[in-house]
């Protein structure tokens, strides 16, 4: 036991991995339908290990926050400066309503209950789930005209509120948002989504809905015995089809196979091999002719490809609009699976509009992909690199301006280095959705800075803490837990009227725009469970940029109110 306490002591980096190990294990059990999360296990974790009295460098905290907050910005740079124009900003509005429903209700209550800056900005942190809060307020708290030994207990006060409010911040926001929401605007939510859902076209233009859109794609072969289609284009045949978005790739013509060119003129007893969804192709028997078995003609090169939607000319237009424009045709024999915001996977039907920045996720022949890729935007293949010289500078620059002070009245303001980072992972993920063809940071990679960065500085946070923190949560538990409910609810409730009464948004997305304002993925969650529909995050990527960015800034502000 001395031995291992000793190491622990000389060698700390061993009793961060330790605790990252904890955390992430025990924060994937579930009870019922209760999970602590890895960040509020981990906190956990670091206050047990902490209780050994191990010391931990500051600048290690430091340097994995940056990370995180930097991947943070990346991830909603194109969803926040998007919602700054347009049809967004209805959305940016409302998200600046919750975001200030929560940094006034911390502080009033704060200042109700007595509490100092610590308590408030820990209080804050956890009953709004906004873990990085802790480490702008940590920065701010830092540059304060105090004596060291009491910024430190101002700082290790901190973890202990977060830890206290964060349980109900979490559990109490799915909760809230998706049991008593619905009855606080007299709506059924799952019968909400399915007319929201008909309002958009779902179903209609045989638009493929859900993830599943891959499996249901299929090709056969028919041999052209009507004489209605002998002589006509391949444009005049799919014409025919209606609206099911079937397609002629190849034909057979005697021995010779061609690509099937829209102004191609169609041969009796020609071979056609049909693509399109199995239910649409599989009636075209009685109509073309009877299916044969043609192995060569249907042994074609297929893609999956994900597409970043960089051409101005798409931007603001309806799947329905891009499936049917002429320019280059690049709907022609391509399925989408699924579009991906602000790395939220959104509904889609016929009416839903795309952004500049949404990623599709397209299959089909793979001269269709190719062509549709080059036409939409970017071709986002898979890759293993990150662009860690645009990611440096890009922290580099953002922590410089962060740093620069300027002093009113005798106070200092500054965004922080942390704060700076934010601000230039925004800048930097908006530039990457504009030009995608540098600055790109692959899904893992991006999940490792966002997930290990902010774990392991909260597992910093928790072990330094350890020592004051059984003691804080004793004098402070009961009436932190209160005030937790109480700034959890708060900003919900104040949301949802002014979003039914003021804005008249539709149900299902005001919702969702209170869980991204709030930047609560797991309410998400739950409304799209309860509503049996992804509709809810039509509402959650603008407002959860704007949420996220904001209420970690508060993390400042929080401590210039209360300091």
């Amino acid at each position: 036991m001395n031995f291992l306490v000793t190491t622990l002591r000389e060698k700390p980096e061993i009793a961060i991995f330790l605790t990252l190990a904890i955390g992430f294990w025990f924060g994937k059990f579930k009870f019922g339908s209760f999970s602590l999360g890895v960040v509020t296990s981990t906190l956990l974790a670091g206050v047990l290990i902490g209780q050994l009295n191990i010391a931990i460098s500051g600048h290690v905290k430091s340097t994995f926050f940056l990370m995180f907050l930097f991947a943070v910005g990346y991830s909603v740079g194109p969803q926040f400066f998007r919602g700054l124009k347009g049809d967004g900003l209805q959305q940016v509005f409302f998200s600046l309503i919750i975001v200030f429903a929560c940094l006034l209700s911390a502080v009033g209550i704060a200042k109700v209950m007595g509490y100092n800056v610590g308590l408030t900005a820990g209080l804050y942190s956890g009953a709004t789930t906004i873990s990085a809060a802790l480490g702008v307020a940590s920065d701010s708290i830092g540059q304060l005209d105090l004596a060291a030994e009491e910024k430190k207990k101002l700082v290790d006060i901190m973890p202990v509120a977060y830890a206290v409010t964060y349980l109900f911040g979490t559990a109490g926001s799915a909760w809230f948002l998706a049991t008593v929401g619905p009855k606080i605007l007299g709506i059924n939510l799952e019968q909400s989504c399915k007319e929201y859902e008909a309002k958009m076209g779902g179903g209609a233009g045989g638009i493929d809905a859900g993830a599943s859109a891959y499996t249901r794609i299929v090709a056969r072969a028919y041999r052209l015995t009507n004489g209605q289609f002998v002589g006509k284009k391949v444009r005049e045949l799919e014409a025919s089809f209606g609206g099911s978005r079937t397609f002629v790739e190849r034909i057979r013509q005697g021995d010779k196979i061609v690509e099937a060119e829209p102004d191609a003129r169609l041969e009796k007893d020609a071979v056609l091999a049909i693509a399109g969804r199995r239910e649409a192709v599989a009636q075209y028997e009685a109509t073309i002719g009877p299916e044969v078995d043609d192995r060569d003609l249907l042994n074609f090169e297929v893609s999956a490809l994900d597409v970043v939607v960089t051409n101005k000319a798409f931007d603001s237009k309806t799947i329905a609009e891009i499936a049917q424009m002429e320019m280059g045709r690049p709907g022609r024999g391509v399925f989408l699976r699924k579009i991906v915001r602000g790395g939220q996977e959104m509904p889609f039907t016929a009416g839903m509009i795309v952004n500049r920045g949404d990623t599709l996720s397209v299959v089909g022949a793979a001269k269709d992909v190719d062509r549709a890729a080059q036409l939409i935007g970017y071709a986002d293949r898979v890759t293993e690199r990150t662009d860690m010289m645009f990611m440096g500078f890009g922290i580099v620059l953002g922590a410089f301006v962060g740093a620069i002070t300027i002093r009113f009245g005798g106070v200092p303001i500054s965004l922080s280095t942390s704060g700076g980072a934010l601000i230039a992972g925004l800048i930097c993920g908006w530039l990457r959705s504009v030009n995608p063809t540098f600055g790109r940071i692959p899904a893992p990679a991006l999940w490792v800075f966002n997930n290990v960065g902010l774990n392991t500085f909260i597992a910093v946070v928790g072990i330094g803490a350890g020592p004051s923190f059984v003691a804080g949560l004793k004098a402070n538990g009961i009436g932190l837990f209160l005030a937790g409910i109480a700034v959890t609810l708060i900003p919900f409730i104040i949301g949802l009227f002014s979003g039914k009464f003021f804005f008249k948004m539709h149900p299902a997305i005001l919702l969702g725009a209170c869980a991204g304002a709030r930047t609560t993925t797991a309410a998400l969650g739950a409304l799209q469970e309860a509503g049996k529909s992804k509709v809810p995050a039509l509402g959650y990527t603008v407002t959860y940029a704007v949420g996220n960015t904001l209420l970690t800034i508060w993390g400042v502000v929080i401590v210039l109110l209360m300091k």
